[in-house]
Order: C-alpha cells, then structure tokens, then sequence
C-alpha cells in the first residue's frame, strides 16, 4: 500500500508510493502526467520523442528525459516497437508510472534491453495511488519505491536512459520437455531467445502455465526504424523458423509499387527489407492488418495469437476466437515457440464484460455511426470489458463490426467488446456479466456522441484534397459498395482518392469488376500497406484536408501526417471526391429528435 508523508520542506518528498516493479530500474526527473492513456504508434514520433496524438492533454510535449506517468498505454500493438525505437535513439523517457501493468510497452524495453543493453524503469502503482501524482512536478524512482515532489529539488539529478543490473531470470512456470528444449536451446538461438521472451512476459502476467496456439499475426512487420529492422533480421541471422501457420500484417510500403507511388528509397527499401525479414523466418506474404478476411481466419474458441489492434478486438468478439492484444515482438516470439502465456482473453473467465453502455433511442443508421460509436465506447471503458446494450435490433453487418472494432481499439486498451444480442458470447447477454458482481452501466446520451463526432471532424475547411478509405483494409463487400456509389460518376480533379487492401481482395475485386469502375472513377488503389504508415506522397503534398470514413484514421491522421479531418460516411465522401468539398453534414441519427432536446442546434 503506498505510504504518504508531509514534509515542511520544499526539497524533501511531498509523500512516497510503492509499487510493483514491472522493469527494476532507478531514474529521476520532471515528472510529466497524464489521466489518459497513450499509444505510442501514431501518439509518440520515435525519432523525436514528442507526443503527436493531437486528441491528448499531453500533445506537443516531448517525453524525452522524463517520468512519464499514464493509467496505461492503449491504441496500436506497435506502441512496443516505438518505445525500443526510442530507447535505441535518445528519445526515451528515463522512467515509466503505471497505475495498470501494460504489456505493450513493457515488452519494447524488454527487447530494448536484449538488443541494446538500454532500459529504463518500469512501475505500477494501482489506480488509487496514480490519482497522487497529480500536481507534483518531480519524480525519484529506487526499484518499487517512489518518491515525489512539489517542485524540482535542489539536489536534482536527473538520469538519461539507464537502469539498475537485471539479475538472471529465472521462470517459476512448470516446463514441459519440448519448453524446455527450446528454451536451452537446441532448436537454436532465435528459438531460445524468444522462449526467454515469452517466460519473461508471463512472469509479468502472473501466468501459471503456457497454452499452444494454433496460428499467428505478426504486426512487427511495420517498420518504425532501424531498431525494428535489426530486430528482425538478428532473429534470421539466428536461425529462426515459425512454428505455427503465420500470417503478416501490412507493412510500411505497397512492396510491389512503392517506387511508382513515389516513396523516398531510404524509406522504402528497409520497410520492404522488413518484410522480407518476416517471410523469410516461414511466415506467409500476406500484408494485410484484416486477416479475418483470409481464408486462414481462426474459429470459434480457437487459441491463436494475434497482434494489430484492430485484427485483435475483431478475432476476439466477432469471431469469437481467444488472443491477448499481444505486443509487437512478443507476436514473432510466440510463433517461433508456438506457446503463449494462459492469461487474459486466453481464459474464460478473462472474456466478461465488467462495463455495461446503454444507448439512447436512434433514427435510421448510415455506416459512419459504427465507428463513431467504436471510438466513444473505447474512451468510456478504457481497459475494461464492455457490453453494449440497444443494437439488439439494428443488426450490424460484419463491415459495420469492423468499423466498430476498429475505431474502439484506437481509443482503448481493450481487447475485447460484446453487443448484446450480436456478437457470439453476448447472444444472451446474462452470459457475459458475472452473476456475482453486476457490471456498472454508462449511459450514452446524443450529446455525448456529438462531441466524438466534433472530435473526430478536426478540419475547419470544407475543402478536400484526399478521401482515405481502407483502415482497416477494404473487404469485397466494401468494394461491391464503392462501385456502386461511383458508377457513372467522376472524381474532381483536384482530390485523391486512395482505398488500401490486401492483395487477396485486390484479387477477388478485380475478378468481381469493381477495380474496373473505380479505376474509371479516378481511384487509386495501393496493397500491402495502410494509411497508418502512408505519407507524402500518396497523401498529396499540397493537401491540407483529408476526409475518411474510419474512425481510426480520423484519430490518427492529424498526428501522422498534420492533415486536418472530416469523418463521414462513405456516401459522404464520393461525394466530396466529386465536388473537392465537405458538406459538413450531421447524420440524421445524430440530429436531436426536438428542439426541446437540444436547442442550440434548431
């Protein structure tokens, strides 16, 4: 339980916490605060170590130097991936406060660590103890203990990125003879090294044992820097070898176009390298962040282990098949091992919903209320479990579960949703809500709606230069429905029209006919990559607004590439690809049903 003292002095400690060490480590510095959770994919530049997610109270400030306290991470399984680029460089912050344990970015200083020999303090503290780090402005960190003050002490001296010896590890799981065999290594180095990695993490995770898993994700493909290249190509100098069906999620560059589409060969070669990587430890060419829509998609019950975020919540609660939002890294591990930590989601009683949204009354529905809802149920649960109740009735297609999934994974740490009458462990919501303990409700009102919608439209500009479509990656029945809105039509000459996907439904649209419609709209397709890691040029370089469909992209996009937003529904933006303008439109659905409701907007 933490401890708190009062001191007349200005220099000695306004009270001290302790902890639960999730990385032994001692570090100080000005202590940079936040209640809300951070992705560091597409929320932190791991090349500058500011904070770029321009929804969060700490954007534009820089974590370099300093201990960064937030509840948790939450968003992009990439976040791993950007910290070990940051302790690669000199970017990272020296420590890391925790009020829950987060896997994501305690795994990237773990692999920091084996690469580099680079690591920093790790801390958990419990919700109740976080709340007193408000309003301090500096920070000691010794092992489990910390200490903090109202003002920088006289004696300061802050620390770089350092941490104390890490003692030999040592597992308490019961091995059997084959975990054993790899983890002393005689299927290899890559094998060895990876079992390490996966002991290590379910030490973190209280595990008491591992599971095998019939199949992988690998979201590490992404290239955030050289440190992720090296990552991935010591693990082929190694030997390494998957050792279940593996698939791969997009990588940074359409592998087959990128010099066409313009990309700057000193991106573009070690992103595609990157990928080469991955294929050539046996994983599949893939590149797709919807591998839900292959063929390989996991059933019911089926444990398998997945990384992006977005794939992650779909396996989860659509699907109904059972996987952690496991980090970048840990993903490759755990292919390479074929075993995984039997925790979180991996288990049943793991999978309860322990938040209940309930939603108002709602006009007729276009696709754009999906991933608005995503987003706005994600920032009311964080990382709780959520059942959404009052969808009973609308039936959502999988496309609109995507949307959903997707947006809601950008803005929580979850990795798992339920819709009452829906999804299939909530087809009878009673089995989702432990009869023990009822889970709180959260009632959704328009007006809370409208300020996700006022948050995910971030431009002031009605004009467009780009329509992104495609994150995640378009599905046949995407395209059905985009040819059909553009058929007979032309784009103005003046926007962009960009759709990703994967190769697969490239293939299986173009057989269908639909590229031929949208190639006669002015179209562009790219494969292989996404617009999380898509800039200039395929975002026009004189573009200063953009308008998407996926709630996801509207968060990210002012932050990865500084374009402002509009977010509208697909039908909402062929028609500003044909007139360069936004109409600004509010959905009917998200219209007060009377003045009385909301008179400001009569």
């Amino acid at each position: 339980m933490p401890t708190v003292a009062d001191h007349a002095s200005a220099d000695s400690p306004a009270c001290t916490l302790q902890g639960r060490s999730l990385i032994v480590g001692r570090a100080e510095g000005e202590l940079l605060f936040a209640e809300m959770g951070l992705s560091f994919w597409g929320g932190v530049d791991p090349f500058t170590g500011e904070v770029i997610d321009r929804h969060h109270p700490l954007s534009g400030q820089k974590l370099t130097g300093r201990v960064l306290a937030i509840p948790s991470g939450r968003g992009s399984c990439t976040g791993s991936s950007v910290m070990m680029e940051l302790l690669s460089g000199e970017h990272a912050p020296c420590a890391l406060v925790l009020a829950e344990a987060d896997e994501i970015l305690t795994l990237g200083v773990l692999v920091a660590e084996l690469l580099f020999q680079r690591s920093i303090a790790v801390l958990c503290i419990g919700h109740e103890a976080f709340t007193r780090l408000r309003g301090k402005a500096y920070a000691r960190l010794d092992g489990e203990r910390l200490q903090l003050y109202p003002q920088r002490p006289a004696d300061a001296k802050p620390t770089g990125i350092t941490s104390l010896h890490q003692p030999p590890f040592a597992s308490a799981l019961q091995l059997g003879e084959s975990d054993r065999a790899l983890l002393d290594g005689r299927h290899g180095k890559a094998a060895q090294v990876a079992m390490q990695l996966v002991l290590r993490m379910a030490d973190l995770q209280g595990a008491s044992e591992l599971l095998d898993v019939t199949q992988a994700h690998i979201d590490g493909c992404i290239y955030t820097g050289p440190a992720s290249l090296r990552f991935a190509e010591q693990l082929v100098a190694w030997g390494a070898r998957v050792r279940v069906p593996t698939t791969l999620n997009s990588i940074s560059v359409d592998q087959r176009r990128w010099r066409a589409l313009g990309i700057d060969a000193t991106f573009g070669e070690p992103a595609s390298a990157l990928g080469d990587a991955y294929m050539a430890m046996g994983a599949q060419l893939s590149f797709t962040c919807a591998p839900y829509l292959l063929d390989s998609a996991p059933a019911e019950g089926e444990q398998i282990v997945w990384a992006e975020s977005n794939a992650v919540v779909y396996a989860n609660s659509v699907l109904g098949a059972r996987t952690l939002k496991y980090p970048d890294y840990l993903d490759i591990c755990i292919a390479l091992t074929g075993r995984a930590p039997k925790v979180g989601c991996h288990l049943d009683e793991q999978r309860m919903a322990s938040l209940q949204i309930e939603l108002p009354e709602l006009a007729e529905l276009d696709d754009a209320f999906y991933p608005l809802l995503g987003y706005h149920v994600g920032l009311l649960c964080g990382s709780h479990i959520p059942l959404v109740l009052g969808l009973e009735r609308t039936q959502p297609s999988l496309d609109d579960l995507r949307a959903f999934g997707a947006a809601f994974a950008t803005s929580s740490a979850a990795p798992l949703f339920h819709i009452a009458g829906v999804t299939p462990e909530a087809l009878d919501p009673e089995q989702v809500i432990h009869s023990s303990q009822r889970a709180p409700t959260e009632r959704v009102a328009l007006a809370d709606l409208r300020r996700s919608w006022d948050e995910l439209n971030s431009a002031n500009d009605t004009e467009v230069g780009l329509i992104a479509l495609g994150n995640p990656h378009f599905s046949l029945s995407e395209f059905a429905r985009l040819a059909e809105l553009c058929a007979g039509r032309s784009k103005h000459a003046g926007v962009s029209l960009v759709i990703t996907c994967g190769r697969a439904i490239h293939e299986q649209a173009r057989v269908a006919g639909y590229l031929t419609v949208l190639e006669a709209f002015g179209a562009t397709l790219v494969t292989d990559t996404c617009w999380c890691m898509l800039g200039e040029p395929v975002v026009p370089t004189g573009c200063r607004t953009l308008m998407t469909n996926s709630g996801k992209y509207a968060h990210y996009a002012p932050g990865l590439v500084g374009r402002s937003v509009h977010f509208a529904s697909l039908a909402e933006c062929v028609d500003a690809a044909c007139s360069g303008q936004a109409s600004g439109r509010l959905p009917c659905w998200l219209q007060p049903a009377s003045p009385v409701e909301n008179p400001a907007h009569v």
